[in-house]
């Protein structure tokens, strides 16, 4: 097998400034992945949550447990949509993996305005979606922080890029995008 050079980038990608290092995901989001993930999300399947958690430590494991991470920070929801579905997802896959390998949940973002769901979005409509839709928490510092951008499902990176971006800005040190699965 031959292994892909590293300085490689597909051409959805190229035309992205990216503010996170590198994104990995356990699994692609298909099969027994995707039931699960929106089973947990949707469908009040609450005992989803150990399996998630359980992939998403094996891809810590494999991708990340090299090196030093101050925090992991869990992708954030609109609060109207958190209010209605109960749960941030992100949040709740970020807690159990910081719990496992000792690690801390920093929640120094908040979603700054609502956005449309990005599961019916083509791509570039997905990265409009997401500009400028997050801010940093006030009284939050994260210069020099290594930090671990958590979400269920990496599709485009639209989402986990923004809030790269805003911790880029912010002074954080190296940011890095780990993720249950991967479409």
């Amino acid at each position: 097998m031959e292994l892909l050079d590293p300085t490689f980038m597909c051409g959805n990608c190229a035309p992205h400034k990216w503010y996170f290092q590198w994104a990995r995901s356990a699994y692609r989001t298909e099969g027994q992945v995707l039931e699960a993930v929106l089973g947990f999300k949707y469908n009040d399947q609450y005992y989803q949550y150990s399996r998630l958690v359980g992939w998403l430590t094996e891809a810590y494991d494999r991708h990340a447990s090299a090196e030093e991470w101050h925090a992991v920070v869990p992708v954030p929801l609109y609060h109207r949509r958190h209010r209605e579905r109960g749960f941030n997802q992100a949040r709740e896959i970020a807690s159990g993996l910081a719990r496992k390998r000792k690690l801390r949940v920093l929640d120094a973002l908040y979603r700054y305005r609502e956005t449309s769901s990005q599961t019916r979005l083509k791509r570039a409509a997905r990265w409009e979606n997401m500009a400028d839709a997050f801010r940093l928490k006030p009284r939050f510092d994260v210069r020099g922080l290594n930090l671990l951008i958590v979400d269920d499902v990496f599709t485009t990176g639209a989402t986990t890029n923004a809030c790269a971006q805003v911790l880029a800005k912010a002074g954080a040190g190296a940011l890095a995008v780990l993720t249950v699965a991967r479409s």
